[in-house]
Parts: structure tokens; C-alpha cells; sequence
């Protein structure tokens, strides 16, 4: 999957991902991390995401990180916040877009996440994964786009719990999920635990079945997975 990918969604407006409202499953079970107020929160691959405005509103400064800046401008301008732009002073591509939102900072990088360093984020409380890990593709080897992806949010913040939201189908076997072409990915509860159990103890809070269904009526579920570092 390359980047031109995501910059193509983007630049013709096809971003049906983008949610209009703040994730249902971030509310009902945020409050599970357990975070003191101005706690910092990760939102990987974030796009302009209103759960960010949310997360915000409830006391938190976050900091994210977005391969297209066009989403980035658009998420500022749209919610009426006038960001500084900084360029990164030594690794080239990579800017942040800085601004407040009543007390609360709100730093959204532009470039590609591999990219990025623990330094450069700097103290994360928590992260939370709506539509990154289910973006990004597995081909079933360790150089994966998504296993590389989950082995950078341990580099990035190793002490980090993260809330996680996965998507998976009803009535059918999970080895069958490879067959649903993406993004979003269908993924299977192992992959789940593959990917992290070395670094996390894992515990899926909610699964419940959507509206949507797939062409044999079988509807869709949505997961809600909590994360703490071992």
C-alpha cells in the first residue's frame, strides 16, 4: 500500500471513514484507561478525526501523527483552531501542525509515522487506535505493513496503555477474514494478540454486531480491545 493511496482518498475526497460524530465505542469505554486530566493521548495515523476534538473537550492534550497534511489543514480549519507549523529541525518530511483548544494542545504531525521517534512525541499517557491498525495491510510475513506498525507504537510510547478498535464478521470463521479485501481490515482476535501479547495484556471489552452485513447477510461486528503494557 503506498502512500499515493492515501494522498488519492484524500485529494478526491473519498474518506468515508471519516465519522461526522465521536466514535460511540471511545465513549462508552474510555474512561477504562483511567487517565488523570491533561494526560497526553496518541491517535495514530488520525486523518482529522473529530474523536480528536472529543478527547480534547474532555481534558486531554493530543498528539497525533497523519501521512496527508491536506487532512491536517483540513481538521484546523474545519474546527476553527489557527495552528503554528514547525518543520522538523532534522528529519526531512516531517512537520507539525500545533494549536489550543480551550486549555488543551493539540499537536498533529505530517509525515510518515516510521519516521517519527519517542523523543519527538514525547510523554504519551495513552494511545488510541481507531482506524490505523485496520488500515494497514498483512501478508503474513514480520515485514508486514501492519506487524511494522505495531512494532513502531511500542517504540513510540512502551509504557502507553492503548485502547484499540478492531472490526471482524459474525457467523463465519476468522480464517476466512483474509478473503475481505481492504481498508478497513477484517482482523482475526490471534493476529490481534500476534501482534501485541509480547508487549501487552489484552482484553477485549465489547464486541457487537453492526447494521452493515456482507453479500451473504452476515453482519459485521466492531471490537473494543483494552491494552496494558506488561
Amino acid at each position: 500500500m503506498e502512500p499515493n493511496f492515501w494522498q488519492n482518498k484524500w485529494q478526491s475526497n473519498k474518506v468515508g471513514f471519516n465519522q461526522s460524530k465521536p466514535n460511540t465505542l471511545l465513549m462508552k469505554h474510555f474512561s477504562v484507561l483511567q487517565l488523570p486530566k491533561n494526560s497526553c493521548i496518541f491517535v495514530p495515523l488520525c486523518g482529522k478525526s473529530i474523536d480528536m476534538i472529543w478527547l480534547a473537550d474532555q481534558g486531554y492534550d493530543v498528539v497525533g501523527v497523519e501521512l496527508v497534511e491536506l487532512a491536517v489543514e483540513q481538521f484546523f480549519e474545519e474546527n476553527q483552531i489557527q495552528p503554528i507549523v514547525v518543520e522538523h529541525p532534522t528529519t526531512a518530511g516531517l512537520k507539525y501542525y500545533q494549536g489550543r483548544l480551550n486549555s488543551q494542545t493539540i499537536t498533529l504531525w505530517v509525515g510518515d509515522i516510521f519516521k517519527l521517534t519517542a523523543q519527538d512525541l514525547g510523554s504519551v499517557d495513552a494511545i488510541y487506535d481507531r482506524a490505523a491498525l485496520v488500515a494497514l495491510p498483512d501478508d503474513g510475513t514480520n515485514e508486514s505493513l501492519r506487524v511494522r506498525y505495531a512494532q513502531q507504537l511500542i517504540k513510540l510510547a512502551p509504557k502507553a496503555q492503548q485502547l484499540l478498535l478492531s472490526f471482524g464478521l459474525s457467523g463465519v470463521d476468522e480464517a476466512e477474514y483474509a478473503s475481505y479485501s481492504g481498508p478497513p481490515f477484517l482482523i482475526p482476535t490471534q493476529k490481534i494478540h500476534d501482534y501485541y501479547q509480547h508487549a501487552y495484556q489484552l482484553d477485549l471489552l465489547e464486541a457487537y454486531e453492526t447494521q452493515k452485513v456482507n453479500s451473504e447477510g452476515k453482519p459485521f461486528l466492531n471490537l473494543a480491545w483494552y491494552l496494558v503494557p506488561l
